[in-house]
């Protein structure tokens, strides 16, 4: 408590009865580095969203579905919990008039209204962080240059990209774009960096005039000469000067977008311009994957399928025969996967749970937390890698010798509910909410669902979730011809287990008709399925994806790896 109580302080000082305190950096993205991870620092949360609100006698913590009980878990009972969408601020605020303190640089005027406009608080923007005051942290990252991919790599050119965005912005009638969020300033210029421990961000910001004119803003030490040598009529900034060079625009349409320029960029723009605010349309161009991406995405399915199926196989030989705990199996997956030439990092946090720590939606194992793989468990391993190429992500829930009937029924209705969104016949305006449906169907024959989206759209050999396309309940995206998604149901008993079968899928056009093609290639458990519970249809799909797994996967085992790969992918 000692943190909170001198944060507390800190609200008094500056006639504050609360502060705001979000999960982001000023970046926005998903994965902040520690250094900058004020709500685990003041909570003890590890979750990849939610956010605080301090006030004077009371702390709560905001988070979705997803980490409801993680969340419990983590803040020790110094923070009451609250789930949102359904609990919002508004709900513990009521008629109360407070001021609500906030770093404009860490919040969009966008979801501060949606999170207070129900209240009768006042926000007041505080322009020196609060807990950074009180964390006292003078630790910087370690400078990682940014690089460029070539055209072989990503399929399209930078000055490609670059025109057909000035199309759309010439048809708002824009002056300048600011593009404030790095996966998208590095999907139009073709750059990656290392400013994120699981994906290759280059953290900058980006302004794209109409006459073709681009500045990029970051630090310069990322950039050497080489690096510049790939671009024509590209100037770079130092990022300390981006507040100079906002305030030095004037009388022009700017467009921008509040889910991620920041409340502090937004006032500066607004003061001497006029502003256009909308979803940058750079988050729909790079949801569609090209020719090339699709090609290399592929390969990257196989690379990565090869080193999951090889942990599988080791973990089902020796978890009766070895001590393995959670913490044990998630390492032994990521050196199969290191064994790669064009591995990079992880794309997430790898989830490796066992028995109730799998009922945990993202759990991740710590010192404390560590579970043996024990046999009558089921175990749930959901991860993904970052490669030179492309971005995976895939789960796979495992028995340990468990014959539970009630969980085979649950996990063969998951596995029902996963091969509907794979056959789902698309249509021209189908969208994710409509595939959601039939996701959840057979769950919900017994009165059971899950709390979260069935899929999430994935990028390429960037952010491992990306919209705009998503398979969810409030999903209104149509689906075109290259988006890459993944189709992911589940089922969560809480203290008892967990279960989830995750691939990803890409949207393919074949005879003018759109369909789902699987890219994951990595044997589902055939042990807990519940064979008279699968028409001859959902049969076939199983045998017809075994059969794609081995065909794939063959050249890549070792002798007695292939055996056992002939045996996960037999028929049933």
């Amino acid at each position: 408590m000692e943190k909170i109580n001198k944060l507390k302080k800190l609200l008094k000082n500056n006639n504050l009865d609360g502060y705001l305190i979000p999960k982001n950096d000023e970046f926005f993205g998903e994965y902040v580095p520690d250094n900058k991870d004020n709500l685990k620092f003041i909570s003890g949360f590890t979750g990849s969203y939610g956010f605080a609100l301090i006030l004077k006698n009371k702390n709560y913590l905001f988070v979705d579905g997803r980490y409801s009980i993680q969340a419990k878990i983590q803040s020790n009972k110094k923070f009451n919990i609250k789930i949102i969408p359904s609990q919002l601020p508004q709900s513990v605020l009521q008629d109360l008039k407070l001021n609500i303190g906030f770093d404009p640089k860490l919040h969009t005027e966008r979801l501060l209204f949606r999170l207070f406009h129900k209240t009768s608080c006042k926000l007041v923007p505080v322009n020196k962080n609060l807990v950074e005051l009180v964390r006292k942290n003078n630790k910087k990252n370690k400078v990682k240059k940014f690089f460029f991919l070539e055209k072989k790599i990503a399929g399209e050119g930078y000055k490609s990209k670059i025109n057909c965005l000035l199309l759309k912005l010439k048809k708002k009638k824009v002056d300048l774009q600011f593009v404030t969020a790095p996966e998208n300033v590095a999907w139009l210029l073709n750059i990656r960096g290392g400013d994120s421990k699981f994906t290759p961000l280059p953290n900058s910001y980006l302004f794209v005039k109409k006459n073709g004119e681009v500045i990029l803003f970051c630090d310069l030490n990322k950039v050497d000469i080489n690096f510049k040598n790939n671009f024509k009529k590209i100037e770079f900034i130092d990022i300390r000067n981006i507040e100079k060079n906002l305030k030095n625009i004037k009388n022009k349409i700017i467009q921008i977008d509040s889910n991620s320029c920041s409340f502090f960029f937004k006032k500066i723009i607004g003061e001497n311009n006029k502003i256009v605010d909308i979803e940058d349309p750079i988050y729909f161009l790079k949801s569609i994957k090209n020719k090339i991406e699709i090609t290399n995405t592929v390969k990257t399915h196989i690379c990565d399928g090869a080193a999951l199926t090889k942990f599988l196989i080791w973990l089902k030989k020796n978890f009766l025969k070895k001590k393995i705990t959670e913490i044990d199996a998630q390492e032994k997956l990521l050196q199969f996967r290191k064994k790669n030439k064009n591995f990079r990092s992880l794309s997430f946090p790898t989830i490796s749970g066992s028995g109730p720590n799998g009922a945990i939606v993202h759990y991740k194992a710590t010192n404390k937390s560590n579970r043996v793989l024990k046999k009558g468990d089921i175990y749930l391993v959901d991860s993904g890698g970052q490669y030179n190429f492309g971005t995976t992500d895939v789960t796979r829930t495992i028995s340990l010798a468990n014959g539970d009937k009630k969980i085979k029924n649950i996990y063969t209705r998951v596995l029902k509910g996963h091969i509907a969104v794979s056959n789902y016949k698309l249509k021209k305006n189908t969208c994710g909410s409509e595939v959601d449906i039939a996701a959840r169907k057979y769950l919900k024959e017994i009165d059971l669902d899950y709390a979260h989206g069935t899929g999430h759209g994935v990028g390429y050999f960037l952010n491992v979730h990306e919209g705009p396309q998503g398979i969810s309940k409030g999903n209104k995206e149509t689906f075109k011809e290259g988006v890459i998604i993944s189709n992911e149901p589940g089922y969560y008993k809480k203290n008892k287990f967990g279960i989830r079968i995750e691939n990803l899928i890409t949207v393919k056009k074949n005879k003018k008709l759109l369909r789902f093609e699987n890219l994951t290639l990595a044997p589902i458990d055939k042990t807990l399925i519940e064979k008279d519970l699968l028409d001859k249809n959902e049969i076939l799909w199983l045998n017809n994806y075994h059969f794609k797994v081995y065909d794939n996967l063959k050249k890549l085992m070792n002798k007695s790896e292939l055996s056992e790969l002939k045996s996960l992918c037999s028929n049933i």
